[in-house]
């Protein structure tokens, strides 16, 4: 396609069209010659915002955009209301692939009852494959907003689902070639059906009447990135039972494949939630059908600790995910 704006026939039919959820509070949506999308706040209510860029993935990328920045909102107690989307795509993309990542996108927001607000689509040298920026907005009764400053020495720390969902349906999909050396074409589309996983959502709805002090949604840097950033954000210390973490068979045997470490990879789908009575919210989370575990507690200081077994080390400050090693 030629540099520069989707011409208007092609972000009608390809992009605005493939966008119909509708919520009740948006004012202004998205319309060609329309910059800025408008929604009305209600009483005492704040509005919550994140922006994400998506790197790491090709495939299902309209879909996959929309967890993230989603998954970010709910970790703060919001509730997701929208999204904005930049789209940075290459000369060699053809206008089917904008109608069907629109189209996933679109799908995934009405599952989560969320709105394309609007945003912006570009054809660019810039790029050699599409980029998404994901502004996301969501809603929320001002005191109930997730501070930091919730985190304090004495509470455990739970962990939902399984670690490395995300980066595990990444690869699983873009290497499935050199995985299937290896593995099984039915142990590849299990793994690959791990992005019905990735919403975090449906966790923060669950926890968030159980006494949660803070939740913290585990992406890029894997569960110890994670880890790090919930001691650094509440000034205090951890020790955590690494066995205690949950982990898939499939994510293992995959990251072993790669040479990965599995705790230090995306991944999206598993949240990091601190709370006063771990036991609580874990029975919360089951009762929604949502397995989780508490794999430790905050303590005094600023020692991050590991137990393995016998074996004691400490948490390392974050490293580049993973996964950027082999994609």
């Amino acid at each position: 396609m030629n540099i520069g704006k989707l011409p208007e026939p092609v972000l009608l039919r390809s992009v605005l069209r493939q966008v119909g959820h509708r919520r009740s509070e948006v004012i202004a949506g998205p319309a060609v010659g329309v910059d800025c999308a408008a929604l009305k706040a209600g009483e005492n209510e704040i509005f919550v915002l994140s922006t994400d860029p998506i790197t790491g993935t090709v495939k299902d990328l309209g879909s996959h955009c929309i967890h993230v920045t989603a998954n970010d909102l709910a970790a703060s107690g919001a509730e997701p209301v929208g999204v904005m989307l930049t789209m940075l795509l290459p000369p060699c993309i053809e206008e089917p692939e904008i109608r069907q990542i629109m189209q996933d996108a679109e799908k995934t927001c009405a599952s989560l009852n969320m709105e394309i607000l609007g945003g912006h689509t570009e054809i660019t040298r810039a790029v050699e494959q599409p980029l998404i920026t994901v502004t996301g907005i969501g809603r929320m009764r001002e005191e109930a907003f997730l501070d930091p400053a919730r985190i304090k020495p004495g509470q455990d720390v739970v962990i939902t689902k399984w670690i490395g969902l995300e980066a595990t349906t990444i690869l699983a999909k873009e290497k499935e070639t050199e995985l299937l050396s290896r593995f099984s074409p039915e142990f590849i589309r299990k793994a690959r059906e791990f992005d019905q996983y990735l919403s975090v959502v449906p966790d923060a709805r669950a926890a968030i009447g159980s006494g949660v002090c803070w939740m913290h949604d585990i992406t890029e840097g894997g569960v110890f990135g994670a880890l790090w950033e919930v001691a650094s954000a509440g000034n205090t210390g951890l020790e955590i039972e690494l066995k205690a973490i949950p982990i898939r068979q499939e994510t293992v045997e995959i990251c072993e494949f790669f040479d990965l470490n599995p705790y230090q990879i995306m991944s999206s789908g598993s949240m990091l939630i601190v709370a006063e009575d771990g036991r609580k919210v874990t029975e919360a989370l089951k009762n929604a059908g949502i397995p989780a575990a508490v794999v430790g507690r905050t303590t005094e200081g600023n020692d991050r600790i590991l137990r393995n077994g016998g074996e004691v080390r400490y948490l390392d400050r974050p490293h580049t995910d993973e996964l950027y090693k082999v994609m």
